[in-house]
């Protein structure tokens, strides 16, 4: 089964390394509560949780926007042997 769930960025918080050339930030995302939608469809109720992500990648960090929603599609992962 897969999922797909609405998050909402939450916080960006950049931290300084001290590297001109590191870029770290730590964001965090938040179930968004619908009364209709795509996170009924895995919390009947008001969704909670929340995905906190420390991002070394200067543009993936800048992927992220304070108040935006984000698509998150979780499936199972396969094991190769």
């Amino acid at each position: 089964m897969n999922v797909r769930a609405k998050f909402r960025c939450m916080s960006i918080q950049h931290i300084h390394t001290g590297s001109a050339d590191c870029s770290v930030a730590n964001v965090v995302l938040a179930p968004v509560w619908e009364q209709d939608g795509v996170n009924r469809k895995w919390s009947q109720a008001t969704p909670q949780g929340k995905l906190e992500m420390t991002i070394t990648n200067a543009e993936a960090i800048g992927a992220f926007e304070l108040g935006s929603e984000y698509f998150l599609d979780i499936s199972q992962a396969s094991v190769e042997a």
